[in-house]
């Protein structure tokens, strides 16, 4: 792995060289490579705004955020995204990370599909959910030069389906756990994905619960 790519230097701490190996060995190169272009496109928002961060602890932040769909998690009763950050959180812990450096991860992965509410908490919250939407949903595009864009993917290339491809992972973790999307953008998922799939509705929740007024 390059040391530097669009200007931004790869954490090389121990606790950084061991999540590399272990979500390498664990995840499928769709998945690492989607991890590090995402870690790459919120260091470059952190520097472009300013923001003061840890790196390492959104490098580790990134390439565990997807942790979550895997298959060993495929009947979980959480969403994936609390799987992911406990999985996270469990490693930090044998590496011997702060209680608050463990604590700003873990709620770094377990909101980053939430939209509107990771900028308004830490920078490394806000970064996480920044970095990982540019590369899903090409959120904040234009706010990075046509230059860093061409260094990420060159470095950690796109699959020419990775839209598709993305959603299958994302479909797959979670075909087994339905009632795990409700109220998340993951419903958005399956309702394409699955065409057995229904919503629930919050307001259908309400109307037609035991209460009797």
């Amino acid at each position: 792995m390059k040391q530097s790519i669009a200007g931004i230097e790869f954490p090389d701490g121990p606790m950084a060289r061991a999540a590399t190996g272990r979500i390498r060995a664990t995840q499928s190169e769709l998945m690492f490579h989607h991890a590090l272009r995402a870690f790459l496109f919120g260091a470059l928002t952190g520097h472009r705004e300013q923001c003061e961060f840890d790196a390492e602890l959104l490098y580790v932040g990134a390439l565990f955020h997807n942790a979550g769909l895997d298959a060993r998690y495929a009947r979980s009763p959480h969403r994936f995204e609390v799987d992911g950050a406990n999985e996270a959180r469990d490693f930090m812990l044998q590496q011997g990370a702060s209680a608050s450096a463990i604590k700003e991860v873990w709620a770094a992965i377990a909101l980053h599909t939430t939209p509107g509410v990771p900028e308004h908490m830490t920078p490394l919250v806000a970064l996480m959910s920044a970095g990982i939407q540019m590369d899903v949903r090409g959120a904040g595009y234009h706010d990075f030069t046509a230059q860093q864009r061409d260094d990420v993917v060159q470095a950690f290339p796109r699959e020419s389906t990775f839209k598709k491809q993305i959603i299958e992972a994302y479909a797959l973790g979670m075909a087994n756990r339905p009632e795990t999307t409700f109220g998340t953008i993951n419903a958005d998922v399956l309702d394409r994905w699955d065409p057995n799939y229904r919503r629930l509705n919050f307001c259908g929740l309400v109307l037609g619960s035991d209460w009797p007024t």
